[in-house]
């Protein structure tokens, strides 16, 4: 249980951490699941815009004297429209402020009034963005972003296994998803801040002083958040992010490098793979040539490995997005990826070795001759393991590269090394195989090689017959052996 604490306390937000990237104090926790009370305190407003504040010694710093003390002073403010444009942006902070109040929401009876007159001032002031009715001042932006952390930088509450105390990944993949309760409000917010990034009217030279690499660092931390609607959005954003500031794209890479590593070689828990894997598909395609060394170092440190993790079924296919997308850019990259795949093989998964078989097709797709031929030997190996396995469906996958006309074309250029080294497989599964499907795609794939090279193939069966005679031969050596062995045993007694 220690350990599990541990590994989820990254989610806090310190509050040295934060005080020294806004100046102000830490912003408050979402509403207290226990209590049902509105939290108030360290809630940021101006100092230019209320009276009666106390003021720390530094003059940046607000306290929470300047906020409302409970919700009843929560106040419904006036639309954008109602408002001369002049009052625009003080009506807009105000707005801010309002937003910044957290709610409880497993109560869905309390203090359902201040819940609307927040959810509609989150409304009024995503459509403001959105319709760029007029440019947002620095000032605004600047607590416009720090609205948006105290609402959505939060502790996440524990995952399902820890509560559970469950580690059957099976088992959790058919559970309901965790729905964040708050997530009518933090929708919106999340839309702000969307609306926020890909506005035309955000200047990126102001915006990237209040979306620092803290921000950014934070956004990464809420990717393990159980919610997909919530995991969607922190996709759609930190995309745009990265688009859009380039300043902050390597620190956004070494970030997800993290979080692979974290995951990979420590908890293999994280609900955030997929969404990140899609990020870094779009991310790979837009990588220039020739590639630098760093992302393909990326490939061979994050990338392959996360074929390592039990629960890979659950992001696979976005991995193999990214795995293919490396080798489309860079084709001699392709017998990395073969052997990084054997290297990462399953053993005992049967359905993760139908996944592995059907990326190694699509990497095969995407091969060239000369870098098939350095891997040929071993993946062939591997291959004519897969014909033999008793898992039909495993036998059917691996077979199904047959249909492949790229495959085929590699393979009959190379025949003089493939057919030998799975000649055996085929002629068992012909032999012995207990699945009729098996047998009949097993004998179109020694026909195929039957019509490549007539005369390989009947060295090939030569040499099977063969082999297969001095089996049987030591096989009646050992059992004469075994009886004489019987036998003098009877007579010493």
């Amino acid at each position: 249980m220690l350990n599990k604490i541990i590994k989820r306390g990254h989610k806090k937000v310190p509050k040295s951490e934060v005080s020294s990237d806004y100046g102000h104090a830490p912003p408050p926790p979402v509403g207290g699941r226990n209590s049902g009370n509105v939290s108030t305190s360290d809630v940021v407003v101006n100092h230019a815009s209320i009276g009666n504040i106390v003021t720390t010694n530094s003059p940046s710093v607000m306290t929470s004297s300047a906020v409302p003390a409970a919700p009843g002073n929560i106040e419904n403010l006036p639309l954008f429209r109602d408002v001369p444009i002049s009052e625009r942006q003080v009506l807009f902070f105000k707005k801010l402020q309002i937003c910044c109040f957290q709610f409880d929401f497993t109560d869905t009876m309390k203090y359902v009034r201040e819940k609307e007159i927040k959810r509609q001032a989150l409304v009024e002031l995503v459509d403001y963005v959105q319709s760029g009715a007029g440019k947002i001042s620095e000032n605004n932006q600047e607590e416009m972003v720090k609205m948006i952390s105290v609402n959505v930088f939060r502790c996440l509450p524990p995952a399902s296994h820890e509560n559970t105390g469950s580690e059957n990944v099976e088992q959790q993949e058919e559970d309901e998803p965790y729905l964040e309760p708050s997530w009518p409000h933090l929708q919106l917010v999340y839309e702000l801040l969307l609306r926020y990034v890909v506005s035309s009217d955000t200047d990126t030279k102001v915006a990237k002083r209040f979306i620092d690499h803290s921000f950014v660092l934070k956004l990464l931390d809420l990717f393990d958040s159980e919610d997909p609607r919530e995991r969607e959005y922190l996709k759609t954003i930190l995309h745009r992010v990265y688009g859009k500031f380039m300043v902050h794209r390597p620190f956004i890479r070494k970030g997800i490098n993290n979080i692979f590593y974290r995951f990979i070689y420590e908890t293999e828990r994280h609900s955030g793979i997929g969404e990140l894997l899609e990020i870094l598909g779009s991310i790979i395609n837009g990588f220039a040539l020739p590639m630098k060394e760093e992302h393909k170092l990326f490939l061979v440190r994050a990338l392959i490995p996360l074929h390592k993790p039990k629960p890979v079924a659950m992001y696979h296919q976005q991995l193999s997005y990214c795995i293919v997308q490396f080798v489309e850019k860079d084709y001699k990259l392709a017998d990395t990826v073969i052997r990084g795949l054997l290297k990462y093989w399953p053993v005992t998964n049967c359905q993760k070795e139908v996944l592995f078989l059907q990326e190694l097709e699509e990497v095969l797709e995407t091969t060239q001759a000369a870098e098939f031929q350095r891997c040929m030997v071993p993946l062939f190996r591997q291959i004519a393991r897969c014909l033999n396995s008793p898992h039909f469906q495993v036998a059917e996958r691996a077979l199904f590269l047959w249909n492949n006309e790229h495959v085929v074309g590699l393979i009959a250029q190379n025949r003089n090394v493939v057919l030998p080294i799975i000649f055996y497989a085929l002629q068992k599964n012909i032999d012995n195989h207990w699945n009729q499907a098996i047998h009949g795609l097993t004998v179109n794939v020694r026909k195929m090689f039957m019509e490549m090279d007539a005369d390989l193939f009947d060295e090939c069966q030569r040499q099977y017959s063969e082999k297969a005679a001095r089996a049987t031969e030591q096989e009646e050596q050992r059992e004469l052996r075994w009886q004489k062995l019987a036998a003098a045993a009877i007579q010493g007694c």
